[in-house]
C-alpha cells in the first residue's frame, strides 16, 4: 500500500505540467470514421512506468459507470467513464478510467486516456484501449450513427505504448 501511495504521489508531480494529452479534437480519423494512429504522451509513458502499466497488462472494466452489469449497452460517441474492475498495475479497482469512444467503424474504439484513483489524487494520464475477442465489441444492428449498442458491459483494457 505505501509503495502505491508513492507511485500514486510521484504521478501528481509529473501533473504538476500541462499533460498533453490528445483529445477528440486532435485525433485525425480514417475514411471509415474510426480514429486514426495517435502517440502516447510522454508524460503517460512516465506515469505508467511509475505506476507499473507495462504494455500488454490487462484488467477487466465496466465500459460505462452509468450503465454497469447489464446485458446489452448503448454507447454514445464521445467521453466515456469506465470502470476498473480489477487492480492493474498500481492503481486498484475501482479506479476510474477517462477517455473517447468512437463509434462510426464497423465495431466501437475505446481509447482511455487518464484514470482517477479512488483513494484520492489527480488525474494521472495513460493510454489504454478497450478490447474483446471475437469481435465483441462490434456493433449491434439496430445502431443508430453516433452510437453502438454491444451485447455485454464488460471488456478487457489494455496498456498501450501508441494508439494505433
Amino acid at each position: 500500500m505505501r509503495s502505491k501511495r508513492l507511485a500514486l504521489v510521484c504521478c501528481a508531480a509529473l501533473l504538476a505540467a500541462p499533460s498533453g494529452c490528445a483529445t477528440s479534437g486532435g485525433v485525425a480519423l480514417r475514411a471509415d470514421g474510426t480514429p486514426g494512429p495517435e502517440e502516447c504522451p510522454q508524460k503517460a509513458r512516465e506515469a505508467m512506468r511509475y505506476l507499473r502499466l507495462f504494455v500488454g497488462e490487462s484488467a477487466s472494466v465496466e465500459l460505462d459507470a452509468n450503465q454497469s452489469l447489464t446485458d446489452a449497452i448503448t454507447l454514445y460517441e464521445g467521453p466515456i467513464e469506465s470502470i476498473l474492475d480489477e487492480d492493474l498495475g498500481l492503481l486498484d479497482a475501482p479506479a476510474r478510467l477517462y477517455g473517447r469512444v468512437w463509434t462510426s467503424g464497423p465495431q466501437v474504439v475505446i481509447r482511455y486516456y487518464e484514470a482517477q484513483p479512488l483513494d484520492g489524487g489527480d488525474n494521472v494520464p495513460i493510454c489504454a484501449v478497450a478490447r474483446l475477442g471475437m469481435g465483441q465489441l462490434r456493433k449491434r444492428s439496430g445502431s443508430k450513427p453516433g452510437t453502438a449498442i454491444l451485447g455485454s458491459s464488460r471488456a478487457g483494457v489494455f496498456i498501450v505504448d501508441s494508439f494505433r
